[in-house]
C-alpha cells in the first residue's frame, strides 16, 4: 500500500452509529435503487437503514475511514453450520465495498486479514461467502462449495400426482412449523446454515414476505415433514426453496404444485443441491441452469482438521498448505489415528499432499473429489494416499440457500 494514501486514514470497528455511512456505502457499490427497496416490502431507504441496525449489533463489521467518512467496509455475520454432521460456527462475510476512488490501493486485502484474524480469535473455522467476483475471492483463498440450479418447467410437464398418506397446509412463511422442518433438515444436510431468528430475518430482508406463502407436508401422524416456499404471479409458479426430510414429503410437496395445473403455464424456481430435477421427471426435457453459489475458506486448518469427521484411516498422511493472506495456514498438517482419536500435528507423517487454501477446502466441503482434483493438478500426491483421501472424506454434497 502506498505509504502517502494510508497516512490519513485508519481502519477500525464500524458501530452503530455509523450505520447509514455502512448502508450508504453498500448502496452505492451494489447500485441499490428506490424501486428495489420498494419491491423488498419497505417503504423507503430510511426504513430500510433503520432495518439494518441489528447487523451492525451482532456482527463484527471493520473498515477504513478517511477521518470520520467510512470508504471501504466488511461485515462477519456469526453463523453455525453442518460440516459433514459436526456443527462449526462459522464467519459470514457480506457487506465488502470500497468507493471507486479509494479502490487499487489494497484497503480490501487489509480488511479481508484483519476480518480472519477477527474470525480465528473467535473460533470461526470456516467463511462463506456470496461472490461478486470469483477470481477475486479465489485469490484470497476462498473456493466454490455449492451451486445453485435454476429450472423451468411447462404446466404439462409436471409430475404426476403420487398417493401419499399426508396433507399440504398453506400457512405463513413464518409458521413455527417452517422453523422445526428446517432445523431438522440443516442438520441432517451438509454444508446447511442452522438459522437462528436473526437469520431468517435476513434470508427474507430483500423479498416481500409477505407476499409469499409457505406449503406444508404433514404426515399421517400430522407430524411436518417439508416445506415450499411460493408465490404466484402472472401465470408463473414460482418456487423460492423446497426442503424435506423424506421423498414421502418431497412427493407431497409436488403433488400441491401439480394441483395448480389449470392455473399456471410455467414453473420456475430454485435447488440448491447437486439433484437435477430432470432426472426425477417423467418428461425430462426441461430447462435447467447450474451456476456456481457460495464460496468457503478453511480459517484456521489447524483447528479444523481436528474437528472434521474423517473416517478412520490407517495410511497417516500430512497435507502442505499454502495461504495467500492467512499465515498461520502455510506449513505442515500431519494427520495419524491414535486409540480411536484423529491425531493432527505440525510434523510431516505418511506422504505428502500438497495443495492450496482453496482446494483444501474444497475438497473437505467435497465440492470435487480428491481423484477430480488430483487429474486436473489441483492435488499432488501419490497413488495410496489419493485412494485414502477419497475413502476418509464424506461423500455428501453442500446444501446452501441463503443469502446474506
Amino acid at each position: 500500500m502506498d505509504k502517502s494514501f494510508h497516512q490519513n486514514l485508519v481502519i477500525r470497528p464500524v458501530e452503530e452509529t455509523d450505520v447509514a455511512q455502512f448502508n450508504e456505502l453498500l448502496s452505492y457499490v451494489f447500485q441499490v435503487t428506490e424501486s428495489d427497496i420498494e419491491e423488498s416490502g419497505f417503504e423507503n431507504k430510511r426504513e430500510m437503514i433503520k432495518s439494518k441496525k441489528p447487523i451492525l449489533e451482532l456482527s463484527k463489521v471493520f473498515g477504513w475511514f478517511n477521518q470520520e467518512q467510512l470508504i471501504s467496509q466488511i461485515a462477519i455475520y456469526p453463523c453455525e453450520v453442518n460440516i459433514h454432521g459436526s456443527l462449526y460456527k462459522m464467519g459470514g462475510v457480506t457487506g465488502v465495498g470500497t468507493y471507486p476512488e479509494y479502490a487499487g490501493h489494497g484497503l480490501m486485502n487489509e480488511l479481508i486479514r484483519v476480518a480472519l484474524q477477527n474470525m480465528r480469535e473467535n473460533q470461526q473455522w470456516i467463511s462463506y461467502l456470496y461472490p461478486y467476483s470469483i477470481p477475486y475471492y479465489r485469490r484470497k483463498g476462498w473456493e466454490i462449495m455449492s451451486d445453485k440450479l435454476t429450472f423451468k418447467i411447462r404446466d404439462t410437464q409436471l409430475p404426476k400426482t403420487v398417493d401419499v398418506p399426508g396433507m399440504v397446509e398453506r400457512q405463513e412463511v413464518d409458521h413455527e412449523d417452517v422453523y422445526k422442518v428446517y432445523d431438522r433438515f440443516a442438520k441432517a444436510n451438509h454444508g446447511a446454515l442452522q438459522r437462528t431468528r436473526f437469520n431468517w430475518e435476513e434470508y427474507w430482508r430483500y423479498e416481500n414476505e409477505d407476499e409469499r406463502t409457505a406449503a406444508i407436508y404433514y404426515d399421517r401422524q400430522g407430524e411436518p415433514q417439508g416445506v415450499l416456499f411460493y408465490w404466484i404471479a402472472e401465470e408463473v409458479f414460482h418456487i423460492k426453496e423446497m426442503f424435506y426430510l423424506d421423498q414421502e414429503a418431497r412427493n407431497g410437496l409436488w403433488n400441491f404444485v401439480t394441483a395448480h395445473f389449470s392455473m399456471v403455464y410455467w414453473i420456475k424456481g430454485n435447488i440448491y443441491k447437486n439433484e437435477p430435477l430432470a432426472f426425477l421427471l417423467e418428461d425430462s426435457q426441461i430447462r435447467e441452469t447450474i451456476e456456481p453459489y457460495f464460496m468457503a475458506r478453511i480459517v484456521d486448518v489447524e483447528k479444523f482438521l481436528k474437528d472434521f469427521p474423517f473416517k478412520p484411516f490407517r495410511q497417516a498422511f500430512h497435507f502442505v498448505v499454502t495461504d495467500p493472506i492467512a499465515e498461520w495456514n502455510n506449513g505442515t498438517f500431519g494427520l495419524f489415528w491414535e486409540e480411536g482419536n484423529l491425531q493432527v500435528t505440525r510434523e510431516p507423517v505418511g506422504q505428502p499432499v500438497h495443495l492450496d487454501i482453496q482446494t483444501l477446502t474444497c475438497l473437505l466441503m467435497n465440492y470435487r473429489r480428491a481423484a477430480y482434483l488430483m487429474r486436473i493438478e489441483r492435488v499432488k500426491t501419490d497413488a495410496q494416499t489419493l485412494r485414502t483421501l477419497e475413502k476418509i472424506i464424506p461423500d455428501m454434497e453442500a446444501y446452501f440457500s441463503d443469502d446474506f
